[in-house]
């Protein structure tokens, strides 16, 4: 049986295997123990012994990272650290001098890369609480760790992750077709099908200048910010990669687009990060479409997670959910106009003939659309349209 078709409780067992039995890769106290705290890329240890030493051992997943997409993640963190843009853990060196390591147990076909990360002291900001503050603070993070990745020389053969639009609806997409999410029905696609369409147009015309694409962390949601009195840390820096800086902003909300309070988050994100960064107008209208991008492939991940507890727990109602999310989004960027008699449309005062069902006016860069209402007797015009 291969480890993609393993049941987790099973790939579970040999992973906590393999996790202690590593433990003697780095020069730690001999009587630690591995407790299992998070899986979902990647299986998450607390390395601990009854004297009080703490470390966090990251078991990657497989096929995931190559082991220089992994260092370069480390080369990153530590530039951070380096530059004291923001407070971000260290990692053990192993005994044999290299930061990661590689380990194997029986009952698991290929190797697994491994990473011991310095424990951080520190609690997650609750996201039941009054969260305005931790965004201002989140926006901040996020600025300096921008600037930090505008600035930073990068090494070469520098690899990591790509989030743009090809990465969530190619047909490689890193975390699979959207299409294949729970509970996705054949209305639900049509819609999501033109939310995909308005958002691939829109982020061609945003376009990826160093100003706004570069180097990002791609997870950055309160759960991966820990704070003590010593400051705030921010953790896990795996799915970082190359997309878009305003992306940041929609990984905070992650799970939660739907969210009342999201217009007060995004305010008081915004208002972190100005103080740090600019950001244009345009560019933050422009927030709502990365918002679609990052919830669509979130989609794709809970279809191809679907054995994790996160994944299943959110799988009911995630599609109706983002379905919904994706019709608000729809709204912004579609326009319909009663028409009286469907063979005649006026815009800016001029009068254009409709030949068959379609028109497309070029200057204005209007897609128009017409469809027949039964039951009002007269027709709507769709107009799809681009700002540029």
């Amino acid at each position: 049986m291969s480890e993609s078709e393993m049941p987790l409780e099973i790939l579970l067992d040999y992973l906590n295997k393999l996790a202690y039995s590593s433990l003697n890769l780095w020069d730690i106290p001999d009587d630690c123990i591995v407790k299992l705290i998070n899986v979902s890329e990647n299986a998450t240890y607390l390395v601990s012994n009854s004297s009080g030493f703490k470390a966090i051992l990251r078991v990657h997943r497989e096929n995931y990272h190559t082991e220089r997409a992994i260092e370069c993640e480390l080369e990153w963190i530590a530039n951070l650290s380096n530059k004291k843009s923001v407070k971000v853990p260290g990692h053990f060196i192993g005994k044999n001098n290299k930061p990661i390591q590689e380990a194997q147990i029986e009952g698991l076909k290929n190797k697994r890369y491994l990473v011991l990360f310095e424990f951080v002291e520190g609690i997650q900001p609750d996201e039941n609480s009054e969260l305005e503050k931790s965004f201002e603070e989140l926006g901040e993070i996020a600025a300096l760790t921008h600037v930090n990745s505008i600035n930073w020389i990068k090494p070469k053969n520098f690899e990591r992750l790509i989030w743009d639009a090809n990465a969530v609806f190619g047909n490689n997409a890193t975390w699979g077709d959207w299409r294949d999410g729970p509970n996705v029905t054949n209305k639900d696609k049509q819609i999501l099908e033109n939310a995909e369409d308005v958002v691939c147009r829109r982020l061609n015309n945003f376009g990826k200048s160093e100003e706004r694409y570069g180097l990002i962390h791609a997870d950055m949601r309160l759960a991966n910010l820990l704070i003590d009195d010593n400051g705030t840390r921010l953790i896990d820096f795996d799915d970082c990669g190359f997309g878009w800086f305003l992306y940041d902003f929609a990984a905070a909300i992650s799970f939660m687009e739907d969210d009342p309070r999201i217009p007060n988050l995004k305010s008081n994100w915004l208002k972190g990060y100005r103080k740090i960064r600019a950001i244009s107008e345009n560019d933050e209208n422009e927030i709502e479409t990365f918002i679609m991008l990052r919830r669509m492939a979130l989609l794709a991940w809970v279809g191809s997670h679907i054995e994790t507890p996160e994944a299943s727990s959110l799988a009911p109602d995630f599609s109706k959910i983002t379905v919904q999310i994706a019709e608000n989004y729809l709204k912004k960027f579609l326009i319909l106009i009663k028409l009286m008699k469907p063979e005649k449309l006026l815009i800016n005062l001029q009068i254009i003939k409709i030949k068959k069902n379609h028109i497309l006016i070029q200057r204005l860069k209007l897609l128009v659309k017409f469809i027949y209402s039964k039951e009002s007797g007269i027709y709507l015009a769709k107009v799809k349209y681009s700002v540029t």
